[in-house]
């Protein structure tokens, strides 16, 4: 389990460093979009006051209570499935990023009332109008780790 909670430090940190970065340094929220890499990367200010592609977004204070508990008791759930698996250490360490990047959103909900966005990413002729964060990314990459790489404990 220690893997899992240094993978969630790291992905918390990042997820954390990279907002005040991009949203307060680079002052994205004052100046709303900067072209990086067009129209691969772009920073876009976004605030999400609910799940992916805005479901939940009307739901006001409600709803942000709603999503910081859902998360906690998912990052719990995860946590609980791992407990005294004999697992290998990509499926904590995939774990550790899904429960870190949520906490990172978490801790968007607690201070902010939403989770702050930034990256836009378009290809190939398509532009895409969505945001999303490096938490987002770390919630992604584990929650597709878990998939990949756990075994069943049934199994194992």
């Amino acid at each position: 389990m220690r893997l899992v909670a240094i993978s969630a430090l790291i992905a918390l940190l990042l997820d954390q460093a990279s907002k005040y970065a991009v949203v307060h340094g680079m002052e994205l929220a004052r100046v709303r979009a900067i072209d990086v890499m067009p129209p691969l990367l772009n920073f876009r200010y976004g605030e999400n006051r609910g799940i992916n592609f805005g479901l939940m977004d009307g739901d006001g204070d409600l709803g942000r209570w709603v999503l910081v508990v859902l998360a906690l008791l998912i990052c719990c759930a995860v946590l609980w499935w791992l407990r005294g698996a004999a697992q290998r250490p990509i499926v904590f360490i995939s774990a550790g990023l899904l429960v870190g990047g949520a906490l990172g959103n978490v801790v968007d909900r607690l201070i902010y009332g939403y989770v702050l966005d930034f990256l836009n990413m378009s290809c190939c002729g398509i532009s895409n109008p969505f945001v999303f964060n490096v938490g987002d990314i770390f919630i992604f990459a584990g929650a597709i780790g878990l998939v990949i790489f756990a075994q069943d404990k049934k199994r194992a």
